[in-house]
């Protein structure tokens, strides 16, 4: 196995490598497990298995979960579609930068997911690294965030363009989460920024230390945690990576954001997604 890092702060494409050899092969699998921990996201071309090989190999992380709103594959349960097509009007949920499902009280610990059909140009996948966007902030910030808490919500996501009905029905059956907004990476003890694009606002803001006078605080956490969700824009933070059919992506979603770039026209983009259980932050 070769590997080659991609950036100075995430991500490095591994070759030489079958990821399905890994299902049965516990020293592979466990040096794949190290490097995902250290690199945060790894890259890998030419990976012709199998549905149950994709599960039977992210399995190997842990127990896998569906997702409440796009659609698993019916013969393997945790295989979650992500399928485009020229029909198919563009969902807005992608396209932002996000952590998986933060709106769980047990956010997964990451995914494998696997390019089936792409266009031949366009539709890339960027990931940042967020332990290094806690690292860089501002010290006065670090002091101001270290015993924040926020609330993260389905509802006000894959919620918001449903009718009324089934939107609450969605949030009754994921009420909104709670997080700190610094969590800890627990196999590296490495601190997190934990804020992203399910965010909705933070829980204990309002106290003598930060607010003047009950009005201030709504302008000021707004501003804050704007401030904190856009550190997965800065581009020193991030990796970029371009499909190919049977290219596969791993990541920890603990301690990453990603965005899918939806700049392609029209037309088939199939990805399968396998996502892992995980665990509380704390």
């Amino acid at each position: 196995m070769r590997v080659e890092q991609l950036t100075c702060s995430i991500g490095a494409e591994l070759s030489g490598v079958n990821l399905a050899d890994a299902i049965h092969d516990d020293a592979l699998f466990d040096d794949i497990r190290a490097l995902l921990v250290t690199h945060k996201v790894l890259f890998l071309r030419d990976q012709n298995f199998s549905r149950a090989e994709h599960v039977a190999f992210a399995e190997r992380f842990g127990p896998l979960e569906d997702h409440p709103v796009a659609g698993s594959d019916p013969e393997h349960p945790g295989l979650v579609r992500i399928y485009k097509s020229p029909e198919q009007p563009a969902d807005r949920y992608e396209n932002a930068w996000h952590t998986d499902a933060t709106w769980r009280e047990a956010p997964p610990f990451g995914c494998v997911l696997r390019c089936v059909e792409c266009p031949p140009v366009g539709g890339d996948t960027m990931w940042a690294n967020m332990v290094k966007a806690y690292e860089m902030l501002p010290h006065h910030v670090k002091e101001q965030i270290a015993d924040l808490r926020a609330r993260h919500s389905i509802e006000a996501s894959f919620g918001a363009a449903m009718p009324l009905e089934k939107r609450l029905a969605l949030k009754a059956q994921f009420p909104d989460a709670e997080h700190p907004v610094v969590r800890t990476h627990p196999d590296t003890g490495e601190k997190i920024l934990f804020v992203n694009a399910f965010t909705t606002h933070f829980t204990n803001y309002h106290t003598p230390q930060r607010v003047r006078f009950g009005q201030d605080a709504n302008p000021g956490a707004a501003e804050l945690l704007r401030y904190l969700i856009s550190q997965a824009y800065i581009p020193e933070f991030q990796v970029r990576w371009r499909w190919q059919p049977n290219s596969v992506a791993i990541w920890d979603n603990r301690s990453t954001q990603h965005y899918a770039v939806m700049d392609y026209p029209a037309c088939h983009r199939k990805m399968e997604r396998a996502g892992i259980v995980g665990d509380k932050p704390y």
